[in-house]
């Protein structure tokens, strides 16, 4: 007989959190952020609304847990990675779009930002802490290496706010189209593949050694 002591129950009862975060994170794919239901999230996880409650105040709450856990290690990670590299700033843009590509791949991270284009109006709060703990902090990684790439003498000067969104905005489209239609019949696309296609003919226009055309 298992008590409410023994090792059995104790690792039960850890679990929980991840349960319900699994859950809430598979719901807000299907459904979106609106129409995801508390009550649906705990029939999900297989526990009570209640015991959902002991963990996540509110479903604002969940959202936010959902992405410090599945989006911001990686994030952290990333960012350790920029401020330990010693090599050249075009192998670590490499290492960079890969990762990020790899993240966005994954059914759980890859579907947050989906969602959060397709939400942010509705939910501005919400919003605006997806901007601030994901999409900033992102952005400000791929400035770094940029930078440091212009002050090594790697890449030629460009505006820096400007190529960090034109880096990070094909993924981010590859990854929204892909959760519209490829489900419809539409070709699919290797998101690793299309960022390592995507960084091929980036360096050819920021290369400090290349000839560039500019269209003023």
């Amino acid at each position: 007989m298992t008590t409410p002591c023994s090792p059995r129950w104790q690792r039960r009862k850890d679990a929980r959190p991840a349960e319900i975060l699994a859950a809430a994170l598979a719901l807000f794919g299907e459904r979106g952020y609106a129409n995801t239901r508390l009550d649906d999230v705990a029939s999900r996880a297989g526990v009570t609304k209640g015991t959902l409650y002991l963990y996540f105040a509110n479903k604002e709450e969940l959202f936010k847990a959902a992405v410090r856990e599945t989006v911001l290690p990686h994030i952290e990670f990333a960012e350790d990675l920029v401020a330990d590299h010693r090599d050249d700033a075009r192998s670590l843009l490499r290492r960079l779009l890969d990762a990020w590509a790899v993240l966005l791949s994954q059914p759980h991270s890859g579907c947050l930002s989906k969602l959060m284009m397709a939400e942010a109006a509705n939910f501005p709060d919400l919003a605006r802490f997806y901007l601030d703990e994901v999409v900033l902090r992102s952005r400000r990684l791929f400035s770094t290496v940029i930078e440091r790439g212009i002050q090594d003498g790697e890449f030629r000067p460009v505006d820096v706010a400007l190529l960090t969104r034109e880096i990070t905005a094909p993924l981010l489209m590859i990854n929204i189209w892909q959760r519209s239609f490829a489900p419809l019949g539409d070709e699919s696309i290797d998101l690793v593949e299309f960022a390592r296609f995507h960084y091929d003919i980036l360096l050819q226009g920021i290369d400090a050694r290349a000839t560039a055309t500019r269209f003023d």
